[in-house]
């Protein structure tokens, strides 16, 4: 299996700053060196209409902050709000405009239909792999039901795919025993852990030292790197600098602590805020402060008032002045 992985990402490495093209079929996958992506936003105008231009300009501007990739409709840019025509069109514009990112599509739903089509979409607009997040709906699902829903997305698969283990969000966690059972999947290249649960981690790590179990938080940077696994976050999109500055000190074999600890001091800066905010509302308002045209959410998010933007405003300055 090594052998096919290996070949598989060389295939995916070349094609990662190609405009986007129809891929063919592949058979493999292998763990790359440790990337950051940013969990991207997806902005609506006012209205809530999808705001493509601000979402074409978002790409250039986390490429010069640093980030090697990043993930179009996951949890921070907001995919369950978005109909499968317009995850599409999204997906569309971030692999078009790419600017040179590595480009990962979440094309999980509650129905594999739809995971499927959305599947078929981004290997055939280029994406470099996807993210794919389990049905939903149906909470405690038998551990055949999701291998059986795994295993046909996996057979249908043309680029990497990794599993989206976010419990406390989607109430079905991506397991241990799950993982064993679709490990023999070439196409399978590890998952993003959004649990922040540092022993949990670690046992992914430890199970799968082959695959690219990528952290989805901050705490648990300095494990992957360790393990040589990559990162997927949230905070990118406004801590891109901070965030790209511990893997560029990795790669450099430099220790992290130093550059740990700005990204820290940055994320503290807009921690308590706004509260009340599930941190998508405040990471839409803050980008606004850093010079991006104004985004707004989509229902149920609810944007920032007034009066939090206000508190919001001197502490994006200081981090302004951090980058």
């Amino acid at each position: 299996m090594e052998a096919t992985r290996r070949s598989f990402l060389g295939a995916v490495g070349v094609a990662a700053t190609a405009a986007a093209v129809p891929r063919p079929a592949s058979t493999g996958f292998v763990k790359p060196v440790p990337k950051f992506y940013v969990a991207a936003v997806t902005p609506c105008d006012s209205k809530g209409k999808f705001d493509e231009a601000l979402y074409r300009d978002l790409m250039p501007y986390f490429k010069e902050g640093g980030a090697d990739g990043v993930v179009a409709l996951g949890t921070t840019g907001e995919f369950p709000m978005f109909s499968c025509v317009e995850r599409k069109k999204i997906a569309e514009i971030a692999l078009k405009h790419r600017s040179g990112l590595e480009m990962i599509v979440q094309v999980g739903t509650p129905n594999l239909p739809e995971t499927l089509e959305l599947l078929a979409h981004a290997a055939a607009n280029g994406a470099d792999g996807v993210l794919c997040i389990p049905p939903f709906y149906y909470k405690n699902p038998s551990l055949d039901g999701l291998y059986r829903y795994y295993s046909q997305v996996l057979e249908a698969a043309k680029v990497p795919v990794h599993l989206y283990h976010i419990p406390g969000t989607s109430a079905v966690p991506i397991t241990v025993e799950l993982l064993h059972k679709l490990e023999h999947f070439a196409v399978l290249a590890g998952i993003k852990d959004s649990t922040g649960n540092a022993e949990g981690y670690a046992t992914f790590v430890r199970e799968f030292p082959k695959l690219n179990m990528m952290s989805g938080t901050d705490n648990n940077i300095p494990a992957a790197l360790a393990a040589g696994m990559g990162a997927i976050l949230m905070g990118g999109n406004l801590y891109t600098k901070q965030s790209a500055a511990v893997f560029k000190a990795h790669r450099e074999g430099k220790d992290v602590t130093e550059a740990m600890a700005k990204l820290r001091a940055a994320s503290g800066l807009l921690r308590g805020v706004a509260s009340g905010s599930d941190g998508i509302p405040l990471i839409k308002a803050a980008l606004a402060g850093l010079g991006l045209r104004e985004s707004f959410c989509r229902a149920p998010h609810v944007d920032l008032t007034d009066e939090q933007k206000a508190a919001l405003k001197p502490k994006v300055a200081q981090l302004a002045e951090l980058a």
